[in-house]
Formats: structure tokens, C-alpha cells, sequence
């Protein structure tokens, strides 16, 4: 059975290997072997298998520059490593390469080899077979390219724990080591690409973009990744396809008409150069331009596509492109490469053919190579300058630095450097075994592996725990999932001035170590969009809606869709395409444009505004108007006016009215704490203290005219003590609600934001609307008692009470405090204040002036009425108009009742107080110099009109001094008195010493 096992497996190898002759593979003997992958071909010719025959391996076909040079840096690694007296000293690499033709088929054939020969060697048939020349097994593979290709490769080597390499398959899938155990890269994966477009697209401000990815495990993971960063991003995706370069021209056409009927500009390509090329062709055919083309690293930088006959096309391309390296000696080298020195290279004498466009006449073998060239030519891909009918025959002398093919391109080293790097990594994995001290390795016990002996699984080991020193002094390590972190340069296609050939631009750097935000750096000046502009292209659905407006959703439509919809008042947007409004701060309210915030404007009723200053006008008016008239009863004090209207009173209601004029001006000016617990205590108590006065004045005077008999107990009971008591008590009622209010609920400064948006209205928050109802409500019952005296009291002589006045002016109060309420209720911010001033200035300046303004006139402008004379006149006239009156009543009251018994007509009694009709005047008026001369000796004369007649009284008073004044005083009254004229008489004895 073991024979069988062994012939069978000798059989498969004699195939695999027959498969592959000497020019198909790259092979050099060594005590290790390494394997490697490369795509020396772009694919394989289209062939039908009827299998009426025999299948036979499918031809490559268009041959790979790039490819071959990558080849070429594998075995520069190699060598180099050889030569070198520290890394793996008397240790010799060798090496097995095959072509991939970039297709997994070619992939996986190759692979077999390497699995194969491992299988043998693990049989250890050495005892059975004489394998003189027999190879050592693979102990690691440094490829494949592609993705996709790796995916299938990783699957099968993962089964023999084969460590795998690869140096240019950056799908993020191949990170999951569930699936590919044996998978490593020094390419980072492509999470890290995607996450780089989105932010590209979002530095530029797009957000209408399309998609393309090749239908492989590179393309459609890759743009998977985009979609979920450009959703992060808000980023819409009007078309997403899919590309392969075996996909038939109606496949293809399909494609380029969603492109050339999309609005997106920009077009997002996760693709290979190979699956891509077909699709560029068509759009070059059919000239479609004006795109912005985002290129992953797989062909940002293909010689496929970057061709000046594509130019026109995607002159506007940017790219991502691995990090270049540097590999001293590798130029030299590859300029040393020919068909007769490179004797352990088969593909070199294909790569000369292709180069120089001739064929090497050494049998057979090398017309695969011409046809593969010829059907790589017809498509625009050949290398040489023959023609698809013949190639001339090579001298072997051509010079290899004469032609430009991307073979020799070795400005920027990219992917080359990874193969280099590839081959290190494994070159030191070794190196750790061969160094490795028992106890301290990483297998069981802290053994160590034999170097002579070792198998690819405990190189694997030791690739997982890799960490040294690249050439370049960067640090090499393998993550968890078999990756290297690296960052990205960003690249824009040029076309060049010199030659019209396609160069790469540098234009910025992406940083995936650095925070996010900070990681792209682009220079944006370095890029030219089509080849030629320096404005940015607009690739968005709608147009950008400018600072002030926010997007707006179109129902049915992408978000990226959008209409620009003006920000509402108090919210702004300071950005291009707000995505929504910000609301203004609290104090701060939108500007017209809704473009920034600006402090809202403060109201209060100022003293630097018209209608503030208007109002402080008039409350000093009243202030002085108040002064004025408290210095004239001041200096005019012991006249009888200012005696008769209780002048010590009138000094304290003319205080109260200065403080009431003054409470006004605490209402004006920005509130502040202090001045709105002031302002309604002050107004409060002002005006009760005015009121009062006025009350116990004039209710004073009523009582001692309703009397009927003034004692001394009336006089004592209104003396001055008194009456201040009861102004104090009356103050004191205010004084208590309004310490109470304090004391509760104090008033403060209140800022109103609610009453209009743009406006903060500075008004003085009451504290408690219930304490001034109390406050005003006390004030008001004052006032109506005040008038109901007053209103008694209108009948008795002025020079006393003024109660016509004072009714009226109680009746202004009155007005104007209960118009002042609904005015108070229907405004609202500063004019709340200016209602209430207005209330106060029109109430102080009406008790002022109905008060005091008369008083001031006889005063000043008529003083022969302020004599003790006129005051006495007045006050007989009154008592004798009382007596008249009741001597009247009395008269009717006995003809009634002489009437009822005998209806015999008597006369009236008699009295020394004469009556006759309105026709006839018992006193006839003397001659007009008979009253100057009355008048001259202080006499007076008055008409008291009652009823249906009239009575004339005549007093003379003379007072050369004060004595005789007294005796015609008493004479006067003992001549007034009368039967039926008592009780008046008695009045006017008690108020003559008021006087």
C-alpha cells in the first residue's frame, strides 16, 4: 500500500511537473526552498473544452512587465540573503516561481506543486525511490497578487499550515485567520483604503458618487467597506456595479451607459488594472469625460490603465499607492537580466522577446511566447514595434535600458518593495529558528525547531511572533490577524510635458496612525483636475446650500438629494450644507441673514430714550413744581390761607408728594434687584402718606362743622398730635403689607425672553401680584374715604378744606388708577413701567394741583384775600347761611302747623336777621365808594342765597391791636346772635381760634 502511495504521488508530481517545463517557472536549488506567485501574465486565452480530447492546460497570454519585475525582486531578496554573512550564515535559500497568469486556476495548479512536494517529502520515500534530484519541500509561499487568487491559494496551503506571504492582496476578508490560518501580508488591508476614499470625498465635499468594483473577494469587500463609511458620512451612491475582465461586451455596455447617464462626477474603482481595462476601452470609445475617477492601490498605478491614449479620460484620476521603498543594488540588477545569464529564470527569455519585439531562435519553445505576444499586441499591449505577422530574430546584444516597458520603472518601488519585504520576513522567521536557545523557543517545553529539519508549520509559528528591523529602520511585526499597518501616498495622474507618457504625482499622504481627522494631508495646489484645471470639481446631487439655509428632504429622493430651506428665526447655520439649524444661545438671537448669532437687544424703559426722557422731565417738573409751593407756604407761613389749610399738614402732604414724584423715578433705568423691591414700596407709601393727610385734613375740618356744639373736647380730640398719629397709623398699614411683601416674595430683575424672540425684555418680576393688589387696593380705600369727605365737606368754606378740590382731585385718582389696570394687564415688557409712571405723575400732579395751585395763586398774585378779614368773612357767612337756612326750616315747620289747627296766616318771628324776595334787598348795597371805605377798615358784606331769598350780612372789624380786635370780636358775635341762630353761632366761636 505504501508503494502504491508512493508511485501514485511520484506520478502526480512527474505531471505537475511536466506541466511546467524549464520556461514556465523561475527555480534554484537550496537547503531551503521558498515558493513564490507572480502574474508574469495578464490572463489566459479563451478556449472551449469539448473534451473530445484530451483538457490541456490553458495558454497566458499578454505579458506583465510589472509582474516579471516583482519576480525579479524575489530573487534579488534571495540572493542577497545568501550573500549576506549574519542572516542564515552557511544556510542556502532556494527558490520556486511560477505564473499565476492572474487567474486562480494557474494559481491553484501551482500550488499543487508545492503541496505535492511537501506531501513526498512528509512520506519520507527516500528508503523506496532514488530521487536524485530530488527538491526540498517549500516551506513558505511569497504571493499571489490578486485577492482573489490569494483567497483560493490560502485555502489550500492553510490545510498543510503552509505560511503564505503576500505582497499585494489587501482584501480585509483575508484577515480572518478562522478561515486562513496561514495567511500574512506586508500589504495593509484594504479597511484602512476604503476608510481613506470616504474621507477624500469628504474633504472635497462630495456626496454624488458611483461605485465600481471587480466581482472578486478584492472588489466587493472593498466597496462594501466605502458604502459603510460613506453612509457615516452621509454620502450617497447613485449606481454601484460590478466589473470582471472576463465579462461579455453587452456586460460591459451596460455598465458605461449607467456611467455616462449618471449625475455622479466622481466614480469610486476597487478594481485590478486587468478586471478594469475592458470597461476603460468602452468609455475611451465613447468618449466620455468630464469624470472623476478614485483609484484603489490595485490599479492606481496598472500600466494597463495609465496609458496617454486614456488620458483624455481619466486625466482626472487619484489614486492611493502603497508607500515606496528602497532596495539598494535592485536597479543594477534588473538591468542585468538576460536570457543567456539568467539560467535559473525561465521567464527571461520571454521577457526578452517581449521587450525587444523579436524571438530568440532556439526551438519550439519560444512560439508560445510569440503567440502570446501577438495576441497581446493586437490589443494595444505589445511591448516591441514588430507586427502580429513576424518578429525579427534577437542578437542577444540589445540594450536593456534602451526601451521603456514598466519593467524598468523603478522610481517608485511599491509593490516590488513588499515582495522584498516579504521575503525578509521570512528570511528572519528562519533566522530565529536558527538562533533559537533550547528552553526559551516558542514550542512545547521551550523547545526549538531544527533548522536542518524544519517544516513550514514552525516557520508559520515564528512568522506570528516576527519582529525585526526593516533596511529602511522601520519596525516589522505581524498583527493578530497576520497584517502590517502602513500608510498610503496619494497620487494624481499627470501627463508629462516631456514625452505625453502618464506620470504619477504625489499630491498628499494618509496616515493611519495618526487621530482620526488629522490622518489626510492633501496638497491641493499639486493637482490638476482633467489634466489641466485647478478648480475642484462638483460632483454633488444638489447644489450646496449656503450658510443660513439647511438641507432640506426631497420625499422619494437620496438624502444627498436635498433642497435648501432658509433657517427659521433664532437658529443659524455658519456652514456650507448644514445638515440642520443650531439653535442661538439664550441672549442671542439670529442675524437677518441666519448666517451667525447676535446678542438680542435689550428693552427697558431708559433714561436715554425719548419717551424715558419725557417722563423724568416731567417727575423733576413735579418735584419742582412741589418745592416751589412747599418754599412759598414756607415763607408765606403765618398768613390766614396758609393757617386755615392746617399748615403743618400741608407741609407734610407736599413731602409726600415730593416722594411720590420721586418714587416715579425708580421705574426708569435698567431694574435692577435693588430698585424693583424700592420702587412699589416707595410709590406705596408715598401716596397713602399723601392721602392720609388730605383724609384727617379734611375730615378735621367736617367735623368741626357738623358739630353741633364745638367743646374743647373737639378741639382737644383734633389737636395736632393727634392728627399725625392718624397719618402714622395710616401709613403703618401700607408700611406693614409692603414689609410683608419684601419679606415673602420679594421683587427682583427678570429677564423676559418670551415675549418677543429678538427682544429681552428687562422688566421687574413682581414677586407676588397678590401684595400689590393689597398695596394699590389699600391706597384706593383711602382714597375713597378721602372723597367721600370731601365730598361732604364741598359746602364749607374754601379757605379751610378746599373740598371742591380735593373732590376733584380724588376724582383724577380715582380715574386714573382704575384706567391703569387694564392698561397695566394688556402691556407687556418696558411699557409696563411707563404705565405705571404715567399713573403716578398724573394722580401727584392732579392732588398738587387742585390742592395747592389756588392757594398759591391768592397767595402771590391776589394777597388782599390772604387777610384774617377775608377768612372770617367766609367763615360767618358760612354759619349765618346755616342759621338762615334753619330759621327758614323752622318758619315753614310752624305755618305748617298753624295751618293744620287754624289756617290763619302769622308772621315769621321775629329776628335781627332780615328776609324779603329775590326782588327786594332788606340791606341795599351802598354806593361804590361807601364799600372802598368799608373795605379800607376790614369790613365785608355777603350775600347768602337760600331758598326763595336772599340775606345780606355786613361785619366791620377794626384791629388796631390785638386786644381791641378781641372786644369787636366778642361785640360781633353778641350782635349775631339770635333766637333762632344759636347752634351757628356756636360753630364760628369754635373755629375762630383755628384761625
Amino acid at each position: 500500500m505504501t508503494l502504491y502511495s508512493c508511485c501514485l504521488i511520484l506520478l502526480l508530481f512527474t505531471w505537475n511537473t511536466a506541466a511546467y517545463g524549464p520556461n514556465q517557472r523561475a527555480q534554484k536549488k537550496g537547503d531551503i526552498i521558498l515558493g513564490g506567485l507572480f502574474p508574469i501574465h495578464f490572463g489566459v486565452a479563451a478556449k472551449d473544452q469539448d473534451l473530445k480530447s484530451r483538457p490541456e492546460s490553458v495558454e497566458c497570454i499578454r505579458y506583465n512587465f510589472r509582474g516579471f519585475r516583482w519576480l525579479q525582486a524575489m530573487i534579488f531578496a534571495i540572493e542577497e540573503i545568501n550573500s549576506s554573512p549574519t542572516l542564515l550564515p552557511n544556510m542556502t535559500l532556494g527558490y520556486r516561481i511560477f505564473d499565476t497568469c492572474n487567474t486562480v486556476s494557474k494559481a491553484l495548479e501551482a500550488t499543487l506543486s508545492f503541496v505535492a512536494q511537501n506531501k513526498i517529502d512528509s512520506l519520507n520515500l527516500d528508503e523506496f525511490c532514488n530521487c536524485s534530484e530530488h527538491i526540498p519541500s517549500t516551506i513558505a509561499v511569497v504571493g499571489a497578487t490578486g485577492s482573489g487568487i490569494s483567497t483560493a491559494v490560502a485555502n489550500l496551503l492553510g490545510l498543510f499550515y503552509i505560511p503564505q506571504v503576500s505582497y499585494a492582496s489587501s482584501s480585509r476578508l483575508l484577515s480572518n485567520k478562522n478561515q486562513f490560518k496561514s495567511f500574512l501580508r506586508t500589504i495593509p488591508n484594504d479597511e484602512h483604503q476604503a476608510t481613506a476614499m470616504a474621507d477624500i470625498i469628504e474633504y472635497f465635499r462630495w456626496n454624488w458618487v458611483g461605485t465600481i468594483a471587480a466581482d472578486d473577494d478584492y472588489g466587493r469587500p472593498g466597496i462594501e467597506k466605502f458604502r459603510e463609511e460613506a453612509e457615516e458620512r452621509d454620502i450617497c451612491i447613485d449606481f454601484s456595479e460590478l466589473i470582471s475582465q472576463y465579462s461579455d461586451e453587452e456586460e460591459i455596455q451596460q455598465v458605461v451607459e449607467v456611467i455616462q447617464n449618471s449625475t455622479a462626477r466622481v466614480i469610486v474603482v476597487f478594481s485590478s488594472g486587468p478586471d478594469l481595462e475592458p470597461l476603460i476601452k468602452e468609455i475611451v470609445r465613447r468618449n466620455i469625460t468630464g469624470k472623476i475617477w478614485l483609484a484603489s492601490e490595485a490599479w492606481a498605478s496598472s500600466s494597463l490603465i495609465a496609458m496617454p491614449e486614456f488620458f483624455r479620460v481619466i486625466g482626472s484620476t487619484i489614486g492611493f499607492a502603497l508607500k515606496a521603498g528602497q532596495i539598494p543594488g535592485f536597479r543594477e540588477f534588473l538591468q542585468k537580466v538576460h536570457p543567456k545569464k539568467s539560467t535559473n529564470n525561465g521567464f527571461a527569455k520571454e521577457f526578452w522577446e517581449e521587450t525587444f519585439n523579436c524571438y530568440l531562435p532556439d526551438g519550439s519553445k519560444s512560439s508560445p511566447a510569440s503567440t502570446s505576444f501577438h495576441k497581446g499586441h493586437e490589443e494595444g499591449l505589445g511591448a516591441g514595434n514588430g507586427t502580429a505577422a513576424f518578429r525579427p530574430p534577437c542578437t542577444g546584444d540589445e540594450n536593456i535600458t534602451s526601451v521603456e516597458t514598466p519593467y524598468m520603472d523603478y522610481t517608485h518601488l511599491r509593490i516590488s518593495y513588499n515582495v522584498y519585504l516579504a521575503v525578509y520576513s521570512i528570511a528572519h522567521a528562519l533566522q530565529d529558528i536558527y538562533t533559537c536557545t533550547p528552553g526559551k523557543g516558542l514550542f512545547t517545553n521551550g523547545s526549538c525547531a531544527d533548522i536542518k529539519k524544519v517544516e513550514a508549520w514552525q516557520v508559520l509559528k515564528h512568522l506570528r511572533h516576527l519582529n525585526f528591523t526593516n533596511n529602511m529602520g522601520e519596525q516589522v511585526d505581524f498583527d493578530e490577524f497576520g497584517d502590517l499597518v502602513g500608510n498610503y501616498s496619494i497620487i494624481n495622474w499627470h501627463l508629462s510635458p516631456e514625452d505625453g507618457s502618464v506620470v504619477f504625482e504625489e499630491v498628499g499622504h494618509y496616515n493611519v496612525y495618526a487621530k482620526k481627522g488629522e490622518r489626510l494631508f492633501i496638497n491641493e495646489n499639486k493637482i490638476l483636475w482633467s489634466g489641466f484645471s485647478k478648480e475642484v470639481p462638483f460632483s454633488n446631487c444638489s447644489r450646496d446650500c449656503l450658510p443660513g439655509t439647511r438641507k432640506g428632504i426631497i420625499e422619494g429622493e437620496p438624502t444627498c438629494c436635498f433642497e435648501c430651506v432658509d433657517c427659521p428665526d433664532g437658529e443659524y447655520s455658519d456652514e456650507t450644507d448644514a445638515s440642520a439649524c443650531d439653535k442661538c444661545p439664550e441672549d442671542y438671537w439670529s442675524n437677518e441673514n441666519h448666517t451667525s448669532c447676535i446678542p438680542k437687544q435689550i428693552e427697558f424703559l431708559s433714561w436715554t430714550e425719548p419717551f424715558g426722557i419725557a417722563l423724568t422731565l416731567f417727575a423733576v417738573l413735579g418735584i419742582f413744581l412741589t418745592s416751589f409751593v412747599l418754599g412759598v407756604f414756607t415763607k408765606f407761613r403765618n398768613t390766614p390761607i396758609v393757617k386755615a389749610t392746617n399748615r403743618e399738614l400741608s407741609y407734610l402732604l407736599l413731602f409726600s408728594l415730593l416722594c411720590c414724584f420721586s418714587s416715579s423715578l425708580f421705574f426708569i433705568g435698567e431694574p435692577q434687584n435693588w430698585t424693583c423691591r424700592l420702587r412699589q414700596p416707595a410709590f406705596g407709601i408715598s401716596f397713602v402718606l399723601c392721602i392720609s393727610c388730605i383724609l384727617v385734613k379734611t375730615n378735621r375740618v367736617l367735623l368741626v362743622f357738623e358739630a353741633k356744639i364745638p367743646t374743647s373736647l373737639h378741639r382737644k380730640w383734633w389737636g395736632l398730635n393727634l392728627q399725625f398719629l392718624l397719618v402714622f397709623l395710616c401709613t403703618f398699614v401700607q408700611i406693614v403689607i409692603c414689609v410683608i411683601w419684601l419679606y415673602t416674595a420679594p421683587p427682583s430683575s427678570y429677564r423676559n425672553h418670551e415675549l418677543e424672540d429678538e427682544i429681552i425684555f428687562i422688566t421687574c418680576h413682581e414677586g407676588s401680584l397678590m401684595a400689590l393688589g393689597f398695596l394699590i387696593g389699600y391706597t384706593c380705600l383711602l382714597a375713597a374715604i378721602c372723597f367721600f369727605f370731601a365730598f361732604k365737606s364741598r359746602k364749607l368754606p374754601e379757605n379751610f378744606n378746599e373740598a371742591k378740590f380735593i373732590t376733584f382731585s380724588m376724582l383724577i385718582f380715582f380715574i386714573v388708577w382704575i384706567s391703569f389696570i387694564p392698561a397695566y394687564a394688556s402691556t407687556y415688557g418696558k411699557f409696563v413701567s411707563a404705565v405705571e409712571v404715567i399713573a403716578i405723575l398724573a394722580a401727584s400732579f392732579g392732588l398738587l394741583a387742585c390742592i395747592f395751585f389756588n392757594k398759591v395763586y391768592i397767595i402771590l398774585f391776589k394777597p388782599s384775600r390772604n387777610t384774617i378779614e377775608e377768612v372770617r368773612c367766609s367763615t360767618a357767612a358760612h354759619a349765618f347761611k346755616v342759621a338762615a337756612r334753619a330759621t327758614l326750616r323752622r318758619s315753614n315747620v310752624s305755618r305748617k302747623r298753624s295751618n293744620s289747627l287754624g289756617g290763619s296766616t302769622g308772621s315769621t318771628p321775629s329776628s335781627s336777621i332780615s328776609s324779603k324776595s329775590n326782588h327786594e334787598d332788606p340791606f341795599p348795597l351802598p354806593a361804590s365808594a361807601e364799600r372802598q371805605r368799608q373795605q379800607q377798615q376790614r369790613g365785608c358784606k355777603q350775600k347768602v342765597s337760600f331758598g326763595s331769598g336772599t340775606v345780606t350780612l355786613s361785619l366791620s372789624f377794626e384791629e388796631p391791636q390785638k386786644n381791641a380786635m378781641a372786644n369787636r370780636n366778642a361785640k360781633h358775635r353778641n350782635s349775631l346772635e339770635a333766637q333762632n341762630s344759636d347752634e351757628s353761632l356756636m360753630r364760628h366761636r369754635a373755629l375762630l381760634p383755628l384761625q
